[in-house]
């Protein structure tokens, strides 16, 4: 009985494992034919037992969910090399992990003024193009000149674009208070506002709602907005990154700053939110991948950039996870409500009143997490931490006290008995 329930159970794993064999060779032999790269560059490094780690944002790739492709997957199986990956949710928490050099990594995808800053620190490796053919898809306005960050591209290629502007729910938030940066200050929301958990982004809102640049070194402007982003404080519900996506698409938060992608994925959970680009302006960026200067498989490494700049893998990539393509061959073979959507790509007048950010003096980002830290988001963390500790606290006294006495109460028993 046992070797026929043996032979059933190996007979069903087998049948499982062809099935799934089988849908993966219909989702990439019949939809997505890997014949069409070409074989000949990717094959060139299998059979040498290469791992590639990845770190990149959380929900910033497409990974096979809700029908989409697998990028990483067909990536595998196309070049016979294993991809490690590991999100990261801010472009402070990753700089710090890089630095720290607490972790390996061989890719990263840093936003504009973080690869500048990584850059200027040796951080990163400068790229091979002959690996990276692919990067002639790259159009004219994220390179060369265009890149300020990245001056030709020595170190980099750009991933996506986007903005940063308000997301917000039009069942509990009056139109006619939506326009401007100030609607994150409205006392009419308390307790239902999020505000965004990076400084470079917090200050930039700040800054564009008093008037400044995004990228002020003016130590009294800085001041100021530390001011302006203290006064907010009290309205907040929660300062996040990725926890954004289940606030606003459960409607557990009304309001919240963050980036045009990833409301075009949350949108698609829940319809009743809307985005807005502040008439003050904002910020326009782009994230690129970079090989770190520890790499110890750089050409593996530049092999997977290549990959990712397929244009059908950006096309079915950007799709997926609602970012701009920096390719107009990507663009060209997006579905047309896709590619044509007015906030993924805005208008000539929007982006007409948009800044990029640059790398901001030693000094100024030293004051920015000076203010950030002492000043608006360590103080939040640190009432909460006292309350969590006061009430363990309490809960140990409390345990400790119910079992004296009970240890009091079996000894008086037994004092009795004898």
């Amino acid at each position: 009985m046992k070797r026929i329930v043996s032979i059933a159970i190996a007979a069903l794993v087998l049948f499982s494992c062809v099935f799934s064999f089988n849908i993966f060779a219909a989702e990439v032999g019949e939809e997505f034919d890997l014949s069409q790269f070409d074989q000949d560059y990717y094959s060139k490094l299998k059979g040498k037992n290469i791992t590639l780690y990845v770190y990149n944002w959380g929900e910033y790739i497409s990974d096979g969910s809700e029908d989409s492709l697998d990028v990483i997957k067909v990536f595998e199986e196309l070049t016979g090399i294993k991809v490690d990956y590991t999100t990261f949710d801010s472009n402070e928490n990753m700089y710090s992990k890089i630095k720290s050099e607490s972790a390996y990594y061989d890719i990263v995808i840093p936003s504009d003024y973080m690869i500048s800053r990584l850059i200027k620190e040796g951080k990163l490796a400068k790229l091979n193009y002959d690996n990276i053919p692919n990067a002639q898809y790259i159009d004219d306005r994220f390179t060369g000149d265009n890149c300020e960050y990245d001056p030709d591209n020595l170190y980099s290629v750009p991933y996506t674009w986007g903005t940063l502007g308000i997301i917000y729910n039009t069942k509990f938030v009056d139109e006619e208070d939506v326009g401007s940066w100030d609607l994150l200050w409205n006392e009419k929301y308390k307790g239902k506002i999020l505000m965004i958990d990076n400084s470079r982004d917090a200050f930039a809102i700040a800054e564009k709602l008093l008037g400044y640049s995004m990228n002020t070194e003016n130590p009294d402007e800085i001041a100021a907005s530390a001011k302006k982003l203290e006064e907010q404080k009290p309205l907040l519900q929660a300062y996040v990154m990725d926890q954004v996506f289940n606030k606003m698409e459960e409607e557990n938060a009304w309001i919240a700053p963050y980036y045009v992608g990833d409301y075009l994925t949350m949108y698609e959970k829940n319809e009743n939110l809307e985005f807005c680009f502040p008439e003050e302006g904002t910020n326009l960026f782009t994230d690129a991948l970079c090989v770190l200067e520890r790499s110890k498989n750089k050409e593996a490494a530049e092999m997977f950039i290549n990959f990712m700049c397929e244009p059908v893998i950006s096309a079915e990539n950007l799709s997926f996870i609602g970012y701009s393509t920096p390719m107009t061959a990507a663009r060209e073979l997006m579905d047309e409500e896709v590619a044509n959507d007015p906030n993924a790509y805005p208008s000539a007048d929007i982006l007409a009143n948009t800044q990029t950010y640059i790398k901001l003096s030693d000094e100024a980002n030293q004051l920015l997490d000076d203010y950030w830290i002492k000043n608006i988001r360590v103080n939040s963390l640190n009432v909460t931490f006292w309350i969590v500790v006061a009430v363990v606290a309490v809960a140990i006294v409390v345990v400790v006290f119910v079992a004296i006495n009970a240890k009091k109460k079996k000894m008086a028993a037994r004092n009795e008995v004898e």
